[in-house]
């Protein structure tokens, strides 16, 4: 069974940093593509960054320059370094799985992703 935990969430004033981790467990997928992505309240829920098991990635046009998605295969575990952060980037964010690495051609699209973790809370103070 795929498991997803996220971590590292928590409350920094602007212009600080914070680094997410999502543990992953239970799959053994080769080629595949993971993502970040998160939802504010009252918006509905957006990617912030992906990466394929090729080690490709992107990022949103929203954290370029400020976010950087990585993963460490030894550990099995996913990164979100975000740094230089802004009020709105205030959100809980979700790590999730697709066991195709097509979906990086596709990798803002949600339903391509198969699993999901509980999310992680980010705030961010003015």
């Amino acid at each position: 069974q795929v498991q997803l935990v996220e971590s590292g969430g928590g409350s920094v004033q602007a212009g600080g940093s914070l680094r997410l981790s999502c543990a992953a467990s239970g799959y053994t997928y080769s080629s595949y593509c993971m993502g970040w992505f998160r939802q504010a309240p009252g918006k509905e829920r957006e990617v912030v960054a992906a990466i394929d098991s090729d080690g490709s990635t992107d990022h949103a046009d929203s954290v370029k320059g400020r976010f950087t998605i990585s993963r460490d295969n030894a550990k099995n575990t996913l990164y979100l370094q975000m740094n230089s952060l802004k009020p709105e980037d205030t959100a809980m964010y979700y790590c999730a799985l697709s066991e195709d690495i097509a979906t990086s051609l596709d990798w803002s699209r949600e339903s391509r992703y198969n699993y999901w973790g509980q999310g992680t809370q980010v705030t961010v103070s003015s």
